[in-house]
């Protein structure tokens, strides 16, 4: 078996960072749907939710860079077109979404379809004994999962 500079097997790195593609992919659209949701939110509720979605989009921001470096420290190139986003992402584009609810429920689904990904991430990078992005997924996976809980809660709805 031919392994990599970090002594990890090609060929399932290779898959892994097509894998982490997707995901960087998917945090773009999520990116850009939590610009849209910080900068369109209108009612009662605006102050509040326009500095959580402020919140949630510099969060993104950040694990975009780490998903990109952690592409490119694999030994692969980290997809950085609008094209290549909206063909791999698994996240549904939201557009014109001013009710708050709406906003939050649109964020529930982005995250569960963020969760599905990293999960299949922290699967493949487990079994080839990939710390460096289990570490990542697990970190990644367990703020979401409270987010998800958070918005929720929010929306007044069962887990």
């Amino acid at each position: 078996m031919k392994v990599n500079s970090l002594g990890l097997p090609v060929k399932e790195t290779e898959i892994l960072v097509a894998e982490l593609n997707i995901l960087l992919s998917s945090f773009q659209v999520y990116y850009q749907n939590l610009r849209g949701l910080h900068w369109n939110i209108r009612g009662k509720r605006f102050f509040d939710l326009h500095l959580k979605f402020e919140e949630l989009y510099n969060d993104s921001q950040l694990k975009i860079d780490l998903i990109a470096e952690r592409v490119l420290t694999l030994g692969g190139i980290p997809f950085h077109t609008f094209d290549d986003y909206i063909k791999n992402s698994k996240i549904k584009v939201g557009k014109n979404i001013h009710n708050d609810e709406e906003a939050i429920t649109l964020i529930v689904n982005s995250l569960t379809e963020l969760l599905k990904v990293e999960r299949v991430i922290l699967l493949q990078s487990g079994t080839i004994d990939d710390e460096g992005t289990n570490s990542m997924m697990s970190d990644f996976i367990k703020e979401q999962e409270k987010t998800i809980w958070m918005m929720k809660a929010w929306l007044e709805e069962e887990m």
